[in-house]
This record gives structure tokens, C-alpha cells and sequence, in this order.
């Protein structure tokens, strides 16, 4: 178990201006200055580019947008494979990660973004019928697809250019400087989409282009120790396998990491469902139109995210990921508890309050999700570990939201229960990953308290 980190970058800001401040790459060890200058304006433009594929956005948007196209339980089939199309995509990410093995990172990142951008500026031009839904459903897959290799081959970009002590610090920022741009995003394409259903014809390739001057800005990034870590890649008798079942290995060699993985299956398939069964109670049960139903599902989680992730910036940097997970699964219940309260009660306010604690939990999911794996893998494997995480992830986005809008249609369809009904069980699922993180932490603390016992006195001094 990593030890606790004192010494974090920059220093705890005092006040508004303080926190501004702590946005500034001179407020971060020069190292690390360039490189983070230059993520920040590529993520503040990826954010347009990501507009036209994210969850909350797209579907709301088909829920609305092709309404009376197919018929209602088909259009909710595909609304759940929308509001799961980021974790499905992550089942192509044991695919990026053997195929970026030994390569240059950032060019086969940046050819990935590219492919994104192209995707997201044809899905403007998908006629509103049975045929453009199924295409427009596709495109937002593939574009997903290749932001998961992205994000998967970033991890090993971050792992070597940002230093353990300000690396939590660092995500937390661009996850703030990100999400706070599509939760704007989201306010205006609601407003937009009100105002003219045919507006996203225009946003998307507008997004797209403007997502462009970020794979510019990407392209500026320097991989510290590049050659060294191509070369340890290259060189490393565990090349990554085409085969999705090579993970398994990982898992069998690393049996923490492999039941961390088990609590996460539990926690993500909770949230999982949360997403495609939303969109179509706000739509369905409340009745709202593109702008509150965004609110609902996008803008108000993502605007909350930054007020949290310093918080669980903070908290990632004290303790390893498990422990962290043990508080953190705790948010999601409560907010999958209040979302499951308010559909059951038909009480709308109740759904901002909810949207609000589930952006607070995003906040940390957004530093775990991405970080939690190093704190398991050698540096040279990190690639590996992450295509395990993501694939995982994949697996359950699979399963997930079409298990629980099925059983919420079956509910429905009965008389048995109203729509929204199923978001019970998420929060149960979530809670049951909760417990699991906890099992697990104190087990991992009682071999650590084995092993320091078996150590030298030298040893122990150096813990």
C-alpha cells in the first residue's frame, strides 16, 4: 500500500482568487509547466469535440429528437445503448492498447482524436428517420470507441509526465476545466434544441472544428522519458495480447487488483444504469423539455464536479485507491437513492438535488476512474492495467443499462411499478460495491501489517 503523501503541489489556495490560482501552471513544479499548459487549452477545445457524443447530451437528444421514429421500447433500447456508449467503447480498449504498444504516444493519440472529430461533424448529417436514428446511434459508438483508446493510452502519458506528488492535483484540474466546459455546453445546446430541433446540425461541426485547435495543442505535449518507455514496452516479455482474455492474466498475477476490479464491477454497474433510465424518466415520467432535462442530466452533475474534485483531489492523495473507493461508493448510493426517491414520488426538485450529490461523486470518479490503477501496476504495465480497468468497464456497460431499462419496461408494462423504478436497484448495487471496498481495505491492511512485521529494522525505518 502506497504511502501517504505530505507534500502536495501547489499549496491548499486560500479564497476564490486562491483557488483561480491554483489553475496556472507556474503554480505547479516546472516540470511539469509546458506540458501542462498545453493539456489545458486541449481540453478546454476537446470539450466542444466531446459535446456531441456525452452521455447526458445525446440522450436527451434521441430520446426527443426521434421520438415516434421506432417504436417507444426500441427507442429506449437504444437510449440505454447511448447512455452506455462510453463504457461499451471501452470493451475496444485491450485493441488500442496492444496496437499502441511501443509506439509513439502522442501520434497514435492524435490520429485517435482525429478520427472523433470526423465522426462527430457526420453525425450532424443523419436525416431524423428510423435509418438516420441507427446511424446517428453508430457514429456516437465509434466516435466513443475512439476516445476510449484515448483515454486509455493517456493514462501511461500521465503516469511519466506528472510526478505522484501533484498528479491527483493535475487530473483534478483538467477534469474541472473539462467538465465545467460541457456543463455550459450542455446549458446551450438545451437552450438551442428548444429553440430549433434542428440546431445540433449546425453545433456538432462547429464543436468538432473548434476541437481541432486541442489535437494542436495535444500535439505540443512531451512524453517525458518517450524513448525509455518505448524501449521498456518493446522489450517487456508481456506484450499486450489482441486476445480480450490475456487480461485475465493480470488479474490471476495481481489478486488486489483483481478484487478491486470485482468491487468496481459492483459500484459501476449501479451507476451504469443510472444514465439511459434518466433521460427517459425526465422525458417520460416528468415531461421536460431539452433545456431542464439537460440540466438534470449533464449540466447540473458536471457544474458541480469542480467544487468536489479538489476535495477528492485531497483525499486521493492521502490514501490508495481502495480506501478512497470505500467513501467515495457511499456518495453514489445516496444520490442513486434520491434520483430512485424522486421518480418513485414524481418530485422534480428532488432531481436536482440528486443530479447535484451524483455530480459530487463524479468528481471523485473522475480522478479514481483514471488514477486508481497506478496504484497497482509497474510503470512499464500501465497500459495494461488501464486496458484491463476499461475493458471491465466495457463489460458492464454492456450489461448494465439494458438490464435495467428491460426490467424498468417490464415494471412498467405490468402496472407493477412507474418508470424509474429500477433506479433501486442501482443504488443497492452501488452500495453492495461500497461494502465490497471496505472488505477489501482492511484485508489489504492486514497483509501490510504481515509484511512490516517480516522486514528488516532498515526497512521498517524507510516505511
Amino acid at each position: 500500500m502506497r504511502p501517504a503523501i505530505t507534500h502536495a503541489s501547489p499549496a491548499t489556495p486560500q479564497g476564490i482568487g486562491g483557488v483561480l490560482r491554483t489553475f496556472r501552471p507556474s503554480a505547479y513544479p516546472l516540470l511539469v509547466r509546458a506540458n501542462l499548459r498545453h493539456e489545458m487549452v486541449a481540453v478546454v477545445f476537446f470539450s466542444f469535440l466531446l459535446a456531441g457524443v456525452e452521455t447526458g447530451i445525446v440522450t436527451v437528444l434521441v430520446k426527443k429528437g426521434f421520438a415516434g421514429v421506432v417504436p417507444a421500447a426500441q427507442l429506449n433500447v437504444i437510449v440505454a445503448m447511448l447512455g452506455a456508449s462510453k463504457a461499451i467503447a471501452n470493451l475496444t480498449s485491450f485493441i488500442w492498447v496492444r496496437l499502441n504498444h511501443g509506439r509513439d504516444k502522442i501520434v497514435f493519440t492524435t490520429s485517435l482524436q482525429t478520427t472523433c472529430a470526423v465522426v462527430v461533424v457526420l453525425l450532424a448529417l443523419v436525416p431524423t428517420n428510423r435509418t438516420g436514428l441507427y446511424l446517428f446511434a453508430a457514429g456516437v459508438l465509434l466516435a466513443r470507441m475512439a476516445w476510449a483508446g484515448f483515454i486509455t493510452i493517456r493514462s501511461t502519458i500521465w503516469s511519466v509526465n506528472y510526478p505522484r506528488q501533484v498528479r491527483a492535483t493535475v487530473t483534478g484540474k483538467l477534469a474541472t476545466i473539462q467538465v465545467v466546459t460541457l456543463g455550459l455546453l450542455g446549458v446551450g445546446i438545451g437552450v438551442a434544441m428548444d429553440a430549433d430541433d434542428r440546431a445540433f446540425r449546425v453545433l456538432l461541426p462547429v464543436g468538432a472544428v473548434l476541437g481541432l485547435i486541442g489535437i494542436v495543442a495535444w500535439r505540443r505535449i512531451r512524453v517525458r522519458g518517450h524513448s525509455r518507455l518505448l524501449e521498456g514496452e518493446r522489450s517487456d516479455g508481456r506484450a499486450p495480447s489482441f486476445n480480450p482474455l490475456h487480461m485475465a492474466s493480470i488479474l490471476r498475477e495481481d489478486r488486489p487488483f483483481a478484487a478491486y476490479m470485482g468491487c468496481m464491477f459492483l459500484l459501476g454497474m449501479g451507476n451504469l444504469m443510472v444514465a439511459p433510465l434518466l433521460a427517459i424518466v425526465v422525458v417520460d415520467r416528468f415531461d421536460m423539455g431539452y433545456g431542464p432535462a439537460m440540466l438534470v442530466t449533464n449540466t447540473i452533475p458536471f457544474l458541480i464536479m469542480p467544487i468536489a474534485v479538489p476535495l477528492w483531489s485531497s483525499l486521493l492523495s492521502r490514501m490508495h485507491v481502495v480506501r478512497f473507493r470505500v467513501i467515495h461508493a457511499q456518495v453514489f448510493t445516496l444520490a442513486n437513492a434520491l434520483f430512485f426517491t424522486a421518480a418513485m414520488l414524481k418530485i422534480e426538485w428532488l432531481l436536482y438535488v440528486a443530479a447535484a450529490i451524483q455530480g459530487t461523486a463524479f468528481g471523485g470518479g473522475a480522478l479514481a476512474w483514471t488514477l486508481g490503477h497506478l496504484d497497482f501496476a509497474p510503470p512499464n504495465r500501465s497500459s495494461a492495467y488501464m486496458g484491463v480497468h476499461v475493458t471491465l468497464t466495457g463489460v458492464r456497460g454492456v450489461i448494465a443499462p439494458f438490464l435495467g431499462v428491460s426490467l424498468d419496461t417490464a415494471l412498467v408494462h405490468a402496472g407493477i411499478a412507474p418508470q424509474g423504478a429500477v433506479l433501486a436497484l442501482s443504488a443497492t448495487l452501488s452500495l453492495l460495491g461500497g461494502v465490497g471496498f471496505l472488505i477489501l481495505s482492511r484485508r489489504m491492511k492486514t497483509i501490510a501489517r504481515h509484511e512490516a512485521v517480516e522486514t528488516t529494522p532498515i526497512s521498517k525505518a524507510g516505511l
